[in-house]
């Protein structure tokens, strides 16, 4: 049998095999990519393959020592297979900010201070806390915003005496809609951005007008969806309320004021990276590096903290796809793509953004947004199509697909989990039948959005 063959057969068993045991969820996610990655490298690339040069260029160590990695001409000059180094420094700056905020008390104090402005009653609450959901993962990680955001909620229903399952479902909806609206918001946008070299604006401009029309409806829906149970709450604080006091949630105030400055200072490269030729890899570093030294002696708490094994389930992950790039797996999946929708860009467009949807309420958003972006790729190169077109389409796919069930998105799991926890359980029943109509209702819209302003 022909080596390329069989390469590429080992390829895909190695990914096949990756995927399933993802979703089976026996073993740490990130072992099991690295895991992966480390037969695509001996087995595929070394036995089969005989290539140090796939090696070399799947590993793509080298670009991080390049000028362009760092500034413009910049992100255009990344290679395009590989482990995106790009998009890792970049979560892990982000992380390292979001864990000064935390140790702070930012995220708790914002949601009590919200909670204060609307004078604790139950429906302003839930439409506040859904508004403020999708606007913090717009720039700060989905799973973090929901972690303080549902134990807030939780914190809020006992004194209120209101369940918090419709709210956290409702946050939990809203964060990875949020999260679709800007580059930095969820993983699956910081690949495709790094991956295409699409800025922030780019993003803001394209999914973010989705993102904001579609929550004009998704908040409406919740509320029509969940006011009887909202109404039926006890609504009145009589005491307790000094435990609801924003000012008690901050726990040291100088770092407080640094870490809103350092926050707002990362809105502001991010929005203007375009402009100032500085890479998502320099914001990240840099704000990471920033983030340390004012945080002075509790920087090594901080770094303690940083979601390590993420980062190495990235590191796998862009290992086992770039095996099925250098084996022109990709290239085939595209074609398969090209030839059932006969090159008719709306049913090409309908297929990347409804499969993605699929795929993703079932298994991971993140490994399946990082196999999609070579295919789209090189589905644009054959049929002449706009790249970003089916960028937007992908990005929309995954990002709200994600939330159709309980273990579509990280933000859906640890949501949940936050529930659970205080004794509220949240059962796929419940979770499905209140959220795939919505879910289903965003990726019509962005559909038509689609169609209307782009073919």
């Amino acid at each position: 049998m022909d080596a390329q063959i069989i390469a590429q057969i080992l390829t895909v068993t190695i990914f096949i095999f990756m995927f399933a045991m993802i979703v089976v969820d026996k073993i740490e996610r990130h072992f099991v990519t690295l895991g992966c990655g480390l037969l695509t490298l001996v087995l595929v690339f070394g036995l089969c393959m005989h290539s140090m040069t796939a090696v070399w260029e799947t590993l793509n160590v080298q670009n991080i020592f390049t000028l362009d990695f760092w500034y413009q001409a910049g992100e255009g000059a990344e290679s395009s297979s590989g482990i995106n180094w790009a998009t890792i420094i970049f979560i892990a700056g982000m992380m390292v900010m979001v864990e000064g905020m935390a140790r702070v008390g930012f995220f708790r104090w914002l949601c009590m201070r919200i909670a204060q402005l609307v004078h604790y009653k139950t429906v302003p609450i839930f439409i506040t806390f859904m508004i403020m959901s999708a606007v913090l993962a717009m720039f700060i990680d989905s799973i973090t915003v929901i972690l303080f955001l549902a134990a807030v909620t939780v914190e809020l229903a006992v004194l209120l005496k209101f369940s918090p399952i419709p709210m956290i479902m409702a946050e939990i909806f809203c964060a990875n809609l949020g999260g679709s609206a800007t580059m930095c918001g969820d993983p699956p946008n910081i690949i495709i951005g790094t991956s295409l070299h699409y800025t922030f604006a780019d993003f803001i401009t394209n999914t973010g007008v989705m993102a904001g029309v579609s929550l004009i409806l998704v908040v409406v829906y919740f509320y029509i969806v969940f006011r009887k149970e909202l109404s039926q709450s006890g609504g009145e604080v009589t005491e307790n309320l000094a435990n609801l006091d924003p000012k008690k949630a901050i726990t040291d105030k100088k770092g407080f004021v640094i870490s809103i400055i350092i926050f707002l200072c990362a809105v502001v490269l991010l929005i203007t990276h375009a402009q100032t030729g500085l890479t998502v890899a320099f914001i990240g570093l840099f704000i990471a590096i920033v983030t340390f030294i004012t945080s002075g002696k509790a920087a090594l708490a901080i770094a303690k903290k940083v979601d390590y094994k993420t980062l190495l389930f990235f590191v796998g992950l862009f290992i086992v796809v770039g095996g099925l790039e250098e084996t022109k797996i990709l290239e085939v999946i595209a074609a398969f793509i090209q030839r059932i929708s006969g090159g008719n860009m709306y049913l090409m467009i309908a297929i990347i953004i409804w499969i993605s949807a699929i795929a993703s309420a079932v298994v991971d958003n993140i490994p399946f947004a990082a196999t999609m972006i070579p295919v789209i790729r090189a589905i644009a190169k054959a049929q002449g199509m706009d790249l970003s077109v089916l960028a937007w389409a992908l990005s929309m796919g995954t990002d709200i697909g994600g939330s159709a069930t309980p273990i579509g998105a990280s933000a859906n799991v640890v949501g949940i989990a936050v529930a659970e926890k205080e004794g509220y359980h949240v059962g796929w029943g419940k979770y499905c039948k209140a959220v795939i109509p919505v879910t289903v209702l965003v990726l019509l819209v962005s559909t038509g959005i689609i169609f209307f302003r782009y073919l």
